[in-house]
């Protein structure tokens, strides 16, 4: 296996920031792994809180939902603070924990999970409804939906309406609370994001599954099979629901799936 140095990772590390991490504990210890979930641009640590948090603990899972910089209740990102940054927050938060984690990422939190497995010897890997960036893929997300994306390719915030990210299932009020919480990432973030190119290969070979919705309005099924594809598997698909498996009407279907893959692997 070749082995990378990051002279300049170690050199010029990112300045260290407050981090909020939420965690759930099983009522009995099973010995099962750490689960350490990492949202995406705009959402922090509540978009797990939420449902997926309690649940994947009452699994017998130690669970934790972190907040990268500038995300939720960690301390503020800077204008300069790209995807280098947000991954060593992973890596940071991984490495803290007990004993050796799996780690699930949403939305472009699956881009910065898919790095945090390049230095950080997961347990496994999953990336739901992964934005793993690239010219290709913003050009599909712009066409879209032009409105809620085009103007992040020129510096503007990432706006995607409540029906980008759930399906009708999911009661109107509700979702205008969840888009309500949204934040933003930095534009260097997103800049980055969009010359983002194919990711390394885990350290440890740890397996990976590909996790979404072939209606997600943001990421294609075609995307999904291409992801997978990489990490030499298949995409487990939810139809019927929205971008946010973790917030939807049904989001107990995807997290109980991702838990039977985790037992069996």
């Amino acid at each position: 296996m070749t082995k990378i140095v990051r002279s300049r990772e170690w050199a010029f590390p990112p300045p260290p920031v407050p981090r909020e991490v939420l965690q759930a504990t099983p009522e009995v210890g099973e010995g099962k792994p750490p689960v350490l979930f990492v949202p995406g641009f705009g959402h922090g640590a509540w978009a797990f809180a939420e449902h997926w948090l309690e649940h994947t603990a009452a699994r017998g899972f130690p669970a934790y939902a972190m907040s990268v910089r500038g995300h939720g209740r960690s301390g503020p990102a800077p204008r300069r603070t790209g995807l280098r940054a947000y991954v060593h927050d992973v890596v940071q938060v991984a490495a803290s924990l007990p004993r050796q984690a799996v780690l699930v990422g949403h939305g472009a939190g699956g881009l910065i999970v898919a790095r945090a497995l390049s230095r950080y010897p997961a347990r496994a890997g999953v990336l739901v409804s992964p934005v793993l960036g690239g010219w290709r893929m913003a050009a599909g997300v712009a066409v879209r939906n032009p409105g809620a994306t085009v103007p992040a390719l020129f510096g503007g915030p990432l706006r995607p309406r409540r029906g980008h990210l759930f399906s009708r299932e999911l009661p109107s009020s509700v979702a205008r609370g969840y888009a309500s919480r949204l934040g933003r990432a930095t534009r260097l973030a997103q800049w980055q994001l969009v010359g983002a190119g194919t990711p390394e290969l885990p350290v440890g070979e740890p397996p990976v599954l590909i996790v979404g919705s072939p209606d997600d309005r943001l990421v294609s099924q075609a995307v999904l099979n291409r992801a997978a594809s990489w990490y030499g598997g298949a995409p487990l698909l939810f139809p019927g629901m929205g971008h946010n498996l973790m917030l939807d009407a049904r989001w107990v279907e995807p997290i109980d799936a991702i838990l039977d893959w985790l037992e069996k692997e």
